[in-house]
């Protein structure tokens, strides 16, 4: 905790407390307070993001895109980057550690699971709204910190390569699933590849709990965790964050009601820019994001934990087992996914 006060004022000439924020799977969060405005410490995950200052760039031109709207077109808060004491956007520990701070935004809260509709209408919305916002910055002018991520044939390809290698003994379930469907994991790339889909600016992680809701309202008033901002496919964030929201447990399964409220919502801020192309790819989106994390999960556990955080061994094996689980219901209610999206695209 000493070692901790020392890097949080780097940032703040008096720290008066820190205590751990939220529950990523990937960077160290904690909540700094000051006696003036409390503030976000992160130490970025140098084996999955190895060039922490290409994170700061991308957050700094999406800051700068934004600030060039009309505040009033902006319905969503951006954490600021906060420099150090020496004016720098990251501060390098002795043992070679990158921290960051940014700005907290007081008065929200995130949510594990959508509660009312409402939650999954304001989810569509702010996501939509948060790809408008960006739909006219140029993907060029960002760098792809994760070379690779999203990308379904590359995870399929380690699979197979760890699996091959493995000593663990197999999971019968998740290898006869991948095998089964291994011929959806190429739906999106060969669509961007064809030219059906373009390259945008993307999120990269909208899952349900990187939005702030309003304590009181309980709207959405930020999306955070954006180290993932990168060039990509609209569709990547679209389907994750339906596979966020939409996932029930216990027996696991693809909520249809509030897959209809979020992209209802989400199509009418995005709508502006979409093409059929785009609507039509929205069914294999959904389809390929638990299929995908399934593979990403499974695989880790084979390789015996080393990118995903686990708090005993097998978690990354059911975290697997549970995104098939939800694959398995979303094939299972194909024609009525793609009725409902073909509603949309017609009222839209």
């Amino acid at each position: 905790m000493n070692t901790l006060f020392a890097i949080a004022q780097q940032f703040a000439n008096a720290v008066t407390g820190i205590t751990p924020l939220g529950n990523g799977l990937i960077n160290d969060t904690y909540l700094v307070t000051t006696p003036s405005s409390p503030f976000v410490l992160q130490r970025i995950n140098r084996t999955v993001f190895p060039e922490p200052e290409q994170i700061m760039a991308n957050l700094a031109t999406l800051n700068q895109h934004i600030a060039q709207k009309t505040a009033a077109s902006v319905k969503l808060q951006i954490p600021e980057i906060l420099k150090t004491t020496a004016n720098a956007s990251l501060y390098q520990d002795q043992i070679g550690d990158c921290w960051r701070a940014l700005s907290f935004i007081a008065d929200t809260e995130s949510i594990e699971a959508i509660g009312t509709i409402g939650d999954a209408e304001q989810a569509g919305f702010a996501l939509g709204h948060f790809h408008r916002l960006i739909s006219d910055l140029d993907p060029s002018l960002l760098h792809d910190t994760l070379p690779g991520f999203h990308i379904t044939p590359g995870y399929l390809k380690r699979y197979h390569q760890v699996l091959q290698q493995s000593d663990h003994p197999e999971d019968h379930y998740c290898a006869d699933f991948i095998a089964r469907f291994q011929s959806i994991a190429d739906d999106l790339e060969a669509a961007r590849q064809q030219g059906l889909l373009s390259l945008r600016v993307i999120h990269g992680d909208p899952k349900l709990n990187n939005f702030l809701f309003d304590k009181h309202t309980h709207k959405i008033l930020s999306i955070i965790d954006l180290d993932t901002v990168k060039p990509g496919l609209v569709h990547y964030d679209i389907g994750d964050c339906l596979r966020s929201c939409c996932s029930t447990s216990d027996p696991v399964g693809f909520d249809l009601d509030i897959c209809a409220a979020l992209l209802k919502s989400y199509l009418s801020e995005a709508g502006a820019f979409f093409s059929e192309h785009d609507y039509h790819y929205l069914y294999p989106a959904i389809r390929l994001i638990p299929f995908e994390l399934g593979i990403r999960f499974y695989t880790d556990y084979l390789e015996g934990n080393r990118y995903f955080k686990v708090t005993e061994p097998e978690q990354n094996l059911r975290r697997a087992v549970s995104q098939f689980r939800l694959c398995e219901s979303i094939m299972a209610q194909e024609q009525t996914i793609k009725g409902l999206i073909s509603q949309l695209q017609s009222t839209d």
